[in-house]
């Protein structure tokens, strides 16, 4: 179910009788809020809720990027902002993206990830967010921002990549610009010298198709704030996750993390993405990503598969949480159901 952003707030006024974490967890969970799509023209604030920026030039890329699309680019105030590993304080942090989601000028937000995303949480203001939907795209660390935000107010948030590559770039066109509703599937070229496909394969670990509302992000930081008021209801989702640079031991204790938190049992199906540079390591001792995988997935008795373009990779696709899509773990595809904007 769809609702407009005077619906919400109406909802918002007659659940005043409930607290108010359980007023946003029971909007979340019946009805999501679409943000505006973007149009050529439009302003979009880059945001620094993570770790410090230590080098310009990625950033001029991410700049360069947005403008190819047709946007503006503007800086919240604190993006160049250093306390350690940190761009500057929580509540500086936290201030962009409250200033940004309150100004009319602009449309949306980019979210750079590092680590820190979720120690702003706490300092957001989720009453401005829910009256001011609007585009909040970023993956990684972001994570934290993407599921806390929707699980608060209903906002439909995107799991999405800086456009810096043509694949990249055109998911997103199509998602936040033409507000498609598509098949995701990677790629079966077959390589120069090659006679079979090799790259982008799907592993299907337990075959079927269903449906549900997609979820998810980064296993760590998905992991990392289980038990708090800031993830949505899981039931009848359809969960994503994936990682960068952990060893196996530890992506298999995260995904055992959420199987002790009862997540796995209420989910419709699995998409695990890539883990980037995630090797069992040297030696004797190690089960396999692939284990792991079938270790904790296959017994859920729904569809799973691992492999699509969704993680720390150049070219990735853009998901709309919240909103329905169609898995097929056969094919290794996202069918989305339904446009992630207005």
């Amino acid at each position: 179910m769809t609702t407009t952003r005077r619906g919400f707030l109406a909802a918002l006024s007659a659940a005043g009788a409930l607290s108010a974490l359980g007023t946003h967890r029971a909007l979340a969970a019946s009805a999501i809020v679409k943000p505006p799509r973007l149009r050529p023209g439009d302003t979009i604030g880059l945001v620094n809720p993570a770790t410090a920026a230590a080098e310009t030039t990625p950033i001029e890329i991410l700049e360069d990027g947005f403008e190819t699309l047709g946007l503006r680019v503007v800086y919240g105030a604190h993006y160049w902002d250093r306390r350690g590993y940190m761009a500057g304080a929580d509540r500086d942090r936290a201030a962009d993206v409250n200033r940004f989601f309150a100004d009319p000028s602009v449309k949306a937000l980019m979210a750079r990830g590092g680590w820190g995303s979720a120690r702003v949480l706490p300092h957001l203001d989720f009453e401005t967010i829910a009256a001011n939907p609007k585009v909040l795209i970023g993956y990684s660390d972001v994570t934290a921002l993407l599921l806390g935000i929707h699980a608060r107010t209903g906002l439909v948030t995107f799991h999405g990549p800086t456009p810096r590559r043509v694949f990249s770039a055109e998911h997103l066109r199509r998602v936040l610009f033409d507000g498609e509703a598509y098949l995701l599937e990677n790629p079966r070229e077959v390589g120069a010298g090659d006679i079979v496909q090799t790259e982008d394969r799907i592993l299907t670990i337990r075959p079927g198709i269903a449906r549900g509302r997609i979820l998810g992000g980064n296993l760590t930081v998905l992991t990392a704030i289980v038990g708090s008021q800031y993830l949505p209801e899981w039931d009848d989702c359809i969960l994503f996750i994936e990682d960068v640079d952990e060893a196996v031991y530890r992506v298999d204790r995260m995904i055992n993390q959420l199987a002790l938190a009862g997540i796995l049992a209420r989910t419709r199906g699995v998409v695990f993405g890539r883990c980037t540079d995630c090797d069992p390591g040297q030696g004797y001792g190690s089960l396999t990503l692939e284990q792991v995988l079938r270790d904790h997935l296959e017994p859920l008795g729904v569809p799973v598969f691992a492999g699509t373009r969704i993680g720390h990779i150049p070219e990735q696709f853009t998901i709309p949480i919240g909103t329905q899509v169609e898995i097929d773990a056969t094919a290794g595809s996202i069918r989305l159901l339904e446009a992630g904007v207005v």
